[in-house]
């Protein structure tokens, strides 16, 4: 696809839709615009554009569907596939100013946000009303709900409570030919036509630019119980996980770690943060389960904790502890919510987050360590075990440039293979993006992507919005 330059004419005609100000083409701002969290990639683009609501970017999206300008919708820039990265130059269009919590329906529990809404602000605000939203990635302080909706966002929660896209009713969207439309109605129940909304979700901002969304929300749980298991490998931790679901459990949580992980994470927090925390790691323990128990009814959870606990009696753990404090239980999750940023912290990575059935999760970690030894790579595992979402991060370490971007894509390669063999796919939050995208064909026959791109022509037929994303 040959796509068009922007030129001075049209970037005054940007600054006539939305300002003056909010046309960005210094340097800052297209450094600010040219990577995310996804190893060291660097696309600046030619402009970026912090559009104030729908009407605006449909405006913005007419005049590069004219002339075959590139568009790449942007959140909160904590992606880690590549998603939003500017591959083509053109425009990025910043949904930072589209912040507002517009209205929440208590009666019939839902709530009406504009993308550009941080997570947990939003998380926060709704519980202030006895309110839940559940989907909780790690990035949750700095994470957008648009860029949650374009990826499928999970978290810890999901185990129980399922992902962003169980939570989203209906949303606004503009499409690159500047139309702009609601997908569906708000209602729980809809049978009419096409679902759209569920298209949208998970599409990485390919089909249309969201500019309002509707979410479903549930009362807020009141109680919780959390456990830290420790066990003597990585193996025998993912084989209590499909223990406990047979043992009629059903946890809010249920997070793996492995040594490493827990190692650079507490170091990240004392050294980097300044906010330290000590959890226990004596010899012999290579892994751990953080399982959480939530709900309204104390009697209920406790039977619950002593079910697990007496599953857990047939496998190789160490001593269980019980997080008794709101405050011991805060420092427990600020462990597992900053492995991803400790461990990057540590080395460059390659940050994969493969899913299998979970009960072949033994056979998956104990593959990964096997093709890592093969290829000479370090990784460090991690990840929503409880739904058999498992987060690897290939480090590079001392490795050199070259064997970096070969040798160890053909490792990586090795792992999705073994992942489809266990009946799994290569991505459960994070996305295609850039950082997937050779590897498609691997989970995805010829006549799913031909139908993908089918879909993409549809919507847009000039191939301007987030080109070259997924496949």
């Amino acid at each position: 696809m040959n796509y068009t330059q922007v030129t001075e004419n049209h970037i005054n005609q940007f600054k006539q839709i939305v300002g003056e100000e909010f046309v960005l083409t210094d340097k800052e701002s297209l450094d600010n615009a040219a990577h995310d969290e996804t190893e060291d990639h660097h696309f600046p683009p030619e402009v970026v554009i912090k559009a104030g609501n729908a009407q605006e970017i449909a405006d913005i999206m007419k005049i590069c569907n004219e002339h075959i300008i590139p568009v790449v919708p942007r959140g909160g820039g904590t992606g880690l596939s590549g998603g939003a990265l500017p591959l083509k130059r053109g425009v990025v269009i910043s949904t930072e100013r589209l912040n507002r919590i517009l209205y929440i329906d208590e009666q019939n529990l839902q709530a009406t946000v504009e993308p550009g809404v941080i997570t947990q602000v939003f998380q926060e605000t709704v519980k202030e009303k006895g309110l839940f939203y559940p989907p909780d990635p790690s990035s949750r302080g700095t994470c957008f709900l648009g860029g949650n909706l374009g990826e499928n966002a999970g978290g810890p929660k999901a185990v129980k409570y399922g992902v962003t896209r169980d939570y989203v009713i209906n949303m606004e969207v503009v499409l690159p030919s500047g139309d702009i439309i609601w997908t569906a109605a708000n209602v729980l129940k809809n049978s009419t036509g096409y679902n759209l909304t569920q298209l949208m979700i998970g599409s990485e901002g390919t089909l249309g630019i969201i500019t309002k969304i509707v979410f479903k929300l549930r009362s807020y749980p009141q109680k919780d119980v959390t456990l830290l298991v420790p066990f003597t490998t990585s193996e025998e931790a993912c084989r209590a996980i499909t223990a406990v679901y047979m043992a009629g459990v059903t946890p809010s949580g249920m997070e793996f770690m492995e040594r490493e992980a827990i190692e650079r994470t507490m170091k990240y927090l004392d050294e980097t943060l300044s906010d330290p925390v000590s959890i226990d790691l004596p010899d012999g323990i290579n892994a751990h389960l953080l399982i959480e128990l939530d709900g309204n009814d104390d009697e209920v959870l406790m039977r619950d904790a002593e079910k697990i606990m007496a599953t857990l009696e047939g496998f190789d753990t160490g001593e269980i502890s019980f997080a008794d404090t709101a405050q011991q239980k805060a420092e427990l999750w600020k462990v597992r919510r900053n492995v991803s940023p400790a461990v990057n912290a540590y080395s460059l990575t390659k940050a994969e987050d493969v899913v299998v059935p979970r009960a072949n999760l033994p056979a998956l970690i104990t593959a990964i360590k096997d093709i890592g030894r093969e290829y000479t790579f370090n990784s460090v595992c991690y990840g929503h075990a409880g739904d058999g979402n498992l987060h690897i991060n290939v480090m590079k370490e001392q490795l050199p440039d070259d064997y970096w971007h070969k040798e160890v894509n053909e490792g990586i390669a090795k792992i999705f293979e073994k992942v489809v063999e266990l009946g799994g796919t290569l991505s459960g939050e994070h996305g295609i993006g850039i950082a997937k995208r050779p590897y498609m064909h691997l989970a995805m026959s010829d006549v799913n992507l031909n139908l993908m791109r089918g879909i993409k022509k549809v919507f847009d037929p000039n191939g301007i919005l987030n080109p070259e994303k997924i496949f």
